[in-house]
């Protein structure tokens, strides 16, 4: 079993920044394929960006260059550093890796506002 919390949601004028936090626990031992994903009212759940343990990052098209994930593998932890922030990327923001089986933390918050 893998346990995921997730913190550092909240509320933000627009052109400002927030950074995401994600602790993982349990049964994992690096943050190879840990990823940020959300989901905004109405629309279905998209993947921002997902780091490997070499190295390599993703990131979907309307976060490049605003968006940069990292990831401390000693703690286990990827954060999820935005600026930017612009009223669409307001969503929950749910951190996700996949070990055997998916794993999804319970979710925060963030709201930008023009």
């Amino acid at each position: 079993q893998v346990q995921l919390v997730e913190s550092g949601g909240g509320l933000v004028q627009a052109g400002g920044s927030l950074r995401l936090s994600c602790a993982a626990s349990g049964s994992i031992f690096s943050i190879n394929g840990m990823g940020w994903y959300r989901q905004a009212p109405g629309k279905e759940r998209e993947l921002v960006a997902r780091i490997f343990s070499t190295g390599r990052t993703n990131y979907a098209d309307s976060v490049k260059g605003r968006f940069t994930i990292s990831g401390d593998n000693a703690k286990n932890t990827v954060y999820l550093q935005m600026n930017s922030l612009k009223p669409e990327d307001t969503a929950v923001y749910y951190c996700n890796v996949a070990r055997i089986r998916e794993y999804w933390g319970q979710g925060t918050q963030v709201t930008v506002s023009s």
